[in-house]
């Protein structure tokens, strides 16, 4: 291997801050880099298509709307339904027969070019009914004072354009249901573009959905992003602190005195094996629908952990520690205060970041019992509709909450515990640390004894 190649793989060897630094950036980029490369690179995959403009076909349960996906063989056939459809109606007007509704089906018609509105920023989200904006946006895109690019209509679809506003402006050139035409107007043809399949959107439509999720007014008393992301942490950081209260005195007290482990501990190792998704029902039975349930069923996904794993990291502790400090006369809760407890708090706070990161893991599961809530209720629900784009940007900011949150626990480790980090100095530090309180107890043990008389014989 070449020198460049040690320098990069070193055995046991930390790489200098640059490349450390490099490689970190890398290892988010990488997975992005390949979104983006199935998700923008025309040739390659794409089996889906992504209508941008549609239309509602007569006689057929199934609707799309723009932003739904259908398969590239199926678009073909969709289009020409509804060019049929159109021939349908020409037959008809030349024909001269009487439609009935014809008012109605033309008012949904105009609605057709809602999306498009949208996405060009002539119109704002919540006014897709705006039928008086919606007439204009006709004679604007008939007469050019408008071009769509978001997405750029087709010389037949303009051509449909120009036609039924040509119907419309010749009964009245401003809105009104009264005054719509009689006969049925054309339907505009679908348009879309070539898309992953709806469980992968792209990364800028996620980027976009996600932020006007975020930013949005709720609708029908509905809880804000806000409210939902708040009420899951909440969840989340009470059933840890519970687990944290209760499991760390009993893992400690295991991993010290023998009594407690055999006490304890096997029923704990038996308990943690059931998955804590089966006692939901019960939970919810006890606690009723709430967080109640919720934060007892984070508290069950961790706590059987959580006791195991510090009852072993108590354990680690030197041994030589403890007999220095009972050869000097401490007692056992002078033992757990002043040598265990300050020798495993490195390592405990090391544990209960990664425990952290578990007890996340049971957020969704846990925000599903009794009545859905939080961000998994919002998740589950634009699931069911395959709104997956509203969906990535929530598991986004799941992720991002849990690495952001222990990235900060991590630095704030080297703060509170300085010596940990110090591989040269380790060993003797951590010593010096610990012992502290057994030395100023000999110390004070050895003055109260000089200052005793002497036992008589």
């Amino acid at each position: 291997m070449s020198s460049t190649g040690h320098q990069w793989f070193a055995v046991r060897r930390d790489l200098p801050p640059g490349r450390r630094l490099t490689l970190t950036i890398l290892s988010f980029v990488l997975p992005l880099g390949i979104w983006c490369f199935f998700s923008y690179v025309p040739w390659i995959w794409h089996p889906d298509v992504r209508i941008e403009l549609s239309a509602d076909r007569e006689d057929v349960t199934t609707v799309f709307t723009a932003g739904d996906h259908v398969s590239r063989d199926y678009f073909p056939t969709f289009v020409q339904a509804v060019r049929d459809e159109n021939a349908a109606v020409m037959a008809l007007r030349d024909s001269g027969a009487a439609e009935s509704g014809a008012k109605r089906k033309n008012q949904k018609l105009l609605r057709q070019l809602a999306p498009l509105a949208i996405a060009n920023g002539w119109l704002p989200r919540g006014e897709e009914q705006n039928d008086a904006a919606l007439y204009t946006l006709w004679r604007d895109l008939a007469t050019g004072a408008k071009v769509s690019a978001k997405p750029v209509l087709t010389e037949e679809n303009l051509k449909i354009v120009r036609d039924n506003w040509e119907k419309m402006s010749a009964i009245s050139p401003e809105f009104s249901f009264k005054t719509l035409p009689e006969t049925t107007l054309l339907k505009l043809l679908p348009q879309g573009k070539p898309a992953n399949p709806a469980y992968l959107p792209e990364p800028h439509q996620v980027i976009i959905t996600g932020y006007h999720d975020f930013t949005a007014e709720p609708a029908n008393d509905a809880p804000s992003m806000g409210e939902r992301y708040r009420s899951s942490l909440r969840i989340i950081l009470l059933g840890f602190l519970w687990a944290c209260a209760i499991g760390i005195p009993i893992g400690i007290l295991c991993g010290v005195f023998d009594f407690f482990s055999k006490l304890f501990e096997p029923f704990i190792d038996f308990f943690r094996y059931m998955p804590a998704p089966t006692f939901s029902t019960l939970l919810v039975a006890v606690l009723l629908a709430g967080d109640a349930p919720k934060i007892a069923l984070i508290f069950i996904g961790t706590f059987f952990q959580l006791v195991l794993v510090v009852s072993k990291t108590t354990r680690l502790l030197e041994p030589s520690l403890l007999e220095a400090a009972q050869t000097l006369g401490a007692k056992p809760r002078q033992l757990l205060a002043h040598v265990v407890l300050p020798g495993i708090l490195p390592n405990l706070y090391n544990d209960l970041r990664i425990l952290l990161g578990w007890a996340w893991t049971w957020l969704v599961i846990a925000e599903l019992i009794g009545v859905k809530s939080g961000l998994t209720e919002f998740i589950e629900t634009q699931g069911r509709f395959r709104n997956f784009d509203r969906v990535y940007p929530v598991i986004i900011l799941i992720g991002l909450t849990g690495f952001i949150s222990d990235q900060f626990l991590a630095w704030l480790h080297g703060l509170l515990f300085p010596w940990a980090g110090k591989s040269d100095r380790f060993s003797r530090n951590l010593v010096r640390s610990i012992t502290w309180p057994v030395r100023t107890l000999a110390a004070a043990i050895r003055k109260r004894l000089a200052g005793s008389p002497p036992a008589s014989v």
